[in-house]
């Protein structure tokens, strides 16, 4: 992914889906037809829960009753929808460690005193998790287990089962963060959290990744008797979510259209998820990352012998930009960390933006 405004420069910043990625002669078709049919509906207020149809349709394809769906302006929104309902300021909230920089922030914003647990190759450091389960019972365990932003990370079914069967004996929910878990390029799919705890899992996704993200449309499926609380949360805080969006995403999902465009996605970022492999392989063969199965990107460590602070100061003089990598962490341990989005990039342009980092790795290596 370049900068417009510096075409010479290229960004590791954000993982945005790549544009030649919407369809959007799609969508525009199923706008127009959706706004003729149920424009009455869509430019009206409507039910604090989101757009019925849509709801059952997404009940149906997730096999979930009506009551367990609540659509929203986006995934992130959820998080402080169930933060706001659940926590009290000076609540325990576990997260990875690495994790979602904005799901960090969110918790804090509230509260909540945050206790990152240690993430290794196959989802957390289970030694951690019993530790912390002993000092303090959270309230909330927000994680991503499929292809994780910011690592790559997939948590194992043996770890899944154990943080479920913890959440079933302590009572606390899981945060089931799932954006990515439809674009799964090898490997089989691993059970979810709602699947293994469903009376623990607040399951949350969205269109984003895999429709459209200006349209903002993301969806929650929780357990029934939590369900009232949130729906009620969200008519008093906005009346009713966007449904001009819902319509779309609607008609786009009743045409049958959603499953052939994930398998496009899947043809197009696998092969970029591939070559940001090879290339990480053949010239920066010192760091160390979690390999992936999916997602957007991957979160590599730098060798303790580099100065991850002169690393970011310095991107942008070898012609790349990087994320600061301390925003992902609960702590101050992530100077040496650095994400590389490959979602937005060719292979050309993965292997020329990491011969850069390589360039400007090697020379703040002590």
């Amino acid at each position: 992914m370049e900068n417009p405004s510096n075409p010479d420069l290229i960004m590791f910043t954000r993982g945005n889906p790549d544009t030649d990625a919407l369809p959007l002669d799609d969508i525009i078709t199923c706008a127009t037809d959706i706004f003729r049919r149920e424009g009455r509906v869509l430019f009206q207020y409507g039910h604090y829960s989101g757009y019925g149809p849509l709801r059952q349709w997404l009940a149906d394809y997730l096999k979930a009753d009506y009551e367990q769906v609540l659509i929203g302006n986006s995934s992130m929104e959820f998080l402080t929808f169930i933060g706001s309902a659940l926590l009290a300021p000076g609540d325990t909230v576990w997260l990875e460690n690495p994790s979602y920089d904005r799901a960090i922030t969110a918790m804090r914003r509230l509260g909540a005193r945050i206790v990152g647990l240690p993430l290794e190759a196959d989802g957390i450091d289970l030694d951690a998790m019993q530790a912390a389960v002993r000092k303090q019972v959270p309230k909330l365990f927000y994680l991503v287990p499929e292809f994780q932003n910011p690592s790559g990370v997939t948590t194992s079914l043996a770890k899944r089962e154990a943080i479920a069967q913890l959440a079933r004996e302590h009572g606390f929910y899981i945060i089931e963060d799932a954006p990515y878990r439809p674009l799964r390029y090898r490997g089989m799919d691993i059970p979810t959290f709602r699947e293994l705890a469903p009376e623990q899992t607040l399951h949350v996704c969205s269109f984003s990744k895999l429709l459209s993200p200006g349209m903002r449309v993301g969806f929650l499926i929780g357990p029934e008797a939590l369900m009232p609380r949130l729906h009620k949360w969200s008519e008093d805080t906005y009346i009713h979510p966007t449904l001009v969006s819902e319509g779309i995403a609607y008609e786009y999902c009743r045409r049958g259209l959603l499953m052939p465009n994930i398998t496009k996605l899947r043809a197009l970022y696998k092969p970029r998820m591939e070559a940001m492999q090879d290339a990480l392989k053949r010239h920066l063969p010192q760091a160390s990352w979690a390999e992936t199965d999916g997602g957007f990107f991957l979160g590599l460590t730098l060798p303790d012998n580099v100065d991850g602070n002169a690393v970011r100061e310095n991107d942008t003089a070898f012609g790349i930009k990087l994320a600061d990598g301390r925003g992902f962490f609960c702590d101050d341990s992530g100077t040496n960390f650095v994400r590389l989005p490959f979602c937005g990039m060719t292979a050309e342009e993965s292997e020329e933006g990491v011969k850069r980092l390589a360039k400007l790795v090697s020379h703040y290596t002590l």
